[in-house]
């Protein structure tokens, strides 16, 4: 298993990867599934790391909404 450090990089590095794929905007977006897969991936690895934060560290980050 992880450490609760790992999770949230692996969050923190999805979000980065997400802004860096969506930069080009909507419409760039819309038109290249392969983005649109690139992101969708992104979605699903942070939600996955998101569930392995533990209670307390997500107490840690209260500015955070961990739904």
């Amino acid at each position: 298993m992880k450490s609760q450090r790992a999770y949230l990089e692996d969050i923190l590095h999805c979000i980065s990867r997400i802004t860096e794929d969506s930069a080009a905007g909507r419409e760039a977006v819309s038109q290249s599934a392969t983005v649109q897969d690139a992101i969708l991936r992104n979605l699903q690895v942070l939600c996955e790391s998101t569930q392995h934060v533990s209670e307390s560290a997500k107490r840690n980050y209260p500015q955070v909404d961990w739904r």
